[in-house]
């Protein structure tokens, strides 16, 4: 991923908590001479490797979890806050016209190679941590466990574990570094002035680059 330095970001925290509020992922894997791509909700144990660790799960009909390459190393890119950015809105371009339109996005890639896991114990595991993660929020909260015991097993004999330990996390933050803290308070006048969710979360990450700065 081209990264020019302005809009590089390390911080493994910041990274770790784009992954856990945008989880689907885009896998990415060499398979049979192609590129073979699939989307598909992870979750990260940041406990294991220096990275983290991926897992996840696709159908067992689904090829992906036999023709990845065991040798290449997959990407997992994960999206986050993302805007197209008027000219119009900077005050730059007001006072000198040297402006053009660009895209705002946040976005994490993650390389590594993939093992497969389907052991019955495993993949529950994994299918409640899963579960639990995502209904957290909800006022009734569904678990695993609310459905039949026979039909819960009978749905895991048709997933497959897939585990990515996490060799190298890239992260691009590009949230108009390259402009002035006036240009960049202008945008985030604008993006709140459109007031949908997309606008307002890129208004705050560029806010937060406005304070770290």
């Amino acid at each position: 991923m081209y990264t020019p330095a302005h809009f590089n970001e390390s911080d493994l925290a910041v990274l770790h908590g784009l992954i856990k509020a945008h989880p689907l992922g885009a896998w990415v894997t060499h398979a049979d001479g192609g590129l073979l791509v699939n989307h598909i909700p992870f979750l990260i144990d940041e406990s294991r490797g220096e990275f983290g660790t991926l897992t996840g799960h696709v159908a067992r009909p689904n090829p992906a979890w036999k023709q990845f390459s065991r040798t290449i190393p997959s990407v997992v890119i994960f999206q986050g806050a993302e805007s197209y950015i008027s000219p119009s809105w900077y005050q730059s371009k007001r006072e000198t016209g040297k402006a053009v339109p660009t895209w705002n996005y946040a976005v994490v890639h993650a390389h590594g190679i993939p093992a497969v896991f389907d052991d019955r114990d495993r993949l529950l595991a994994h299918v409640t941590a899963l579960t639990n993660t995502h209904e957290a929020s909800l006022e009734a909260p569904w678990k695993v466990s609310d459905a039949p015991a026979e039909f819960v097993d009978a749905l895991l004999k048709g997933i497959v574990g897939i585990e990515l330990p996490i060799a190298s996390l890239a992260g691009k933050w590009k949230v108009n570094q390259n402009r002035t803290a006036a240009d960049r308070r202008a945008v985030v006048e604008a993006l709140q002035e459109k007031g949908d969710d997309a606008s307002r979360a890129m208004a705050r990450l560029i806010g937060e680059s406005l304070r770290s700065d």
